[in-house]
């Protein structure tokens, strides 16, 4: 009798849909459906999206002003320890660098470009805005590296903070309040949007935020079997790179929304991986001060090794005054 039981539970188990916890913007969604997809063919399960509102959704201040590091995430997150949902979808830039340890980030999967573009009228690119171009950003490390880099090559830019959603950003360059804004690669080509794209900047210009490009699928530590399942999704080169961007973030002792630029890129000889280059950035946001440095060294085979990388650079980066640049610094 009990082993009948403990079948049809099983059964039942295996028939109820998976809550995918998901923000509710366009982007979120698009890409929440796209890992709902991967896991309905991983698990055999029915996928179904809960979409859940979170504080930096809602509010229109700054991600400085609002504590930057965890506002899209916390109520996603509490959703996931209510059993609310059993797995939710994060743009891993967006994650704090400590992790809950009720949670586990079951699955990093391959990264989307991880490089920041420009979005700008008549497709003018960096080099062919006019003087006094308006760009916009909300990210004070692509404010720090812009006014940097038009520092560096004798020019003239007004960086503009803005919030918003794509659609949102978009349209203050069409409707001509702003010459350009910048943007995550990534999101744009999951919405299909690539086509929109003026420039790509390339890492040697302007360094992403740690782990851009990247998502991050979540779910309760102890549902182990789920996990697991999950497991099967993660690449462990997109793991190890972002991984040490992280730490680095995380030594730093900056939130996510603090002028701090990593990358973490894997070295090929032909086809073989060989090494992997670390490269940090922080910044002022006036461009006038860039703390910039770069460590190479084996691909990481641990998290512990692919830590202690990004510790490296932050130590070196610190001893060259980065923690002067840093307006937000994590408590």
């Amino acid at each position: 009798m009990n082993d009948t039981s403990s079948t049809v539970d099983e059964v039942t188990a295996r028939q109820r849909p998976l809550r995918l916890g998901t923000r509710r913007s366009k982007l979120a969604m698009a890409q929440s459906g796209q890992v709902a997809q991967t896991v309905r063919q991983l698990t055999g399960r029915p996928v179904e999206l809960v979409e859940i509102t979170t504080y930096g959704d809602v509010s229109r201040e700054s991600l400085a002003q609002i504590g930057g590091t965890g506002v899209f995430v916390s109520a996603l997150r509490d959703a996931l320890a209510a059993r609310e949902i059993d797995l939710a979808v994060h743009s891993l830039k967006d994650l704090p660098t400590t992790q809950p340890d009720d949670l586990v980030l079951a699955a990093i999967p391959v990264r989307e470009d991880p490089r920041d573009v420009l979005i700008a009228r008549d497709g003018l690119t960096l080099e062919t805005l006019p003087a006094g171009a308006r760009i916009g950003t909300g990210s004070p490390r692509r404010m720090a590296q812009l006014n940097a880099l038009a520092r560096a090559h004798g020019r003239e830019i007004e960086t503009v903070p803005i919030r918003g959603n794509i659609d949102t950003r978009i349209a203050f360059v069409t409707d001509g309040e702003l010459d350009a804004v910048v943007l995550a690669a990534a999101g744009l080509t999951r919405l299909g949007r690539a086509s929109e794209i003026s420039q790509y900047l390339e890492p040697d210009a302007v360094l992403p935020a740690p782990g851009q490009g990247a998502l991050a699928i979540e779910c309760a530590a102890t549902d182990a079997p789920l996990a697991a399942m999950l497991a099967e999704l993660d690449d462990p080169y997109t793991r190890v790179a972002v991984t040490a961007e992280r730490s680095l973030l995380a030594a730093l002792e900056a939130g996510c929304s603090a002028p701090v630029g990593a990358l973490a890129d894997l070295l090929a000889d032909g086809q073989v991986v060989t090494e992997m280059r670390l490269r940090g950035v922080v910044g002022s946001t006036d461009g006038k001060t860039l703390v910039q440095l770069s460590t190479t060294g084996p691909v990481p085979t641990s998290s512990e090794e692919a830590v202690a990388l990004g510790r490296e650079l932050a130590a070196a980066m610190l001893d060259k005054g980065a923690a002067g640049l840093m307006g937000e610094r994590a408590l």
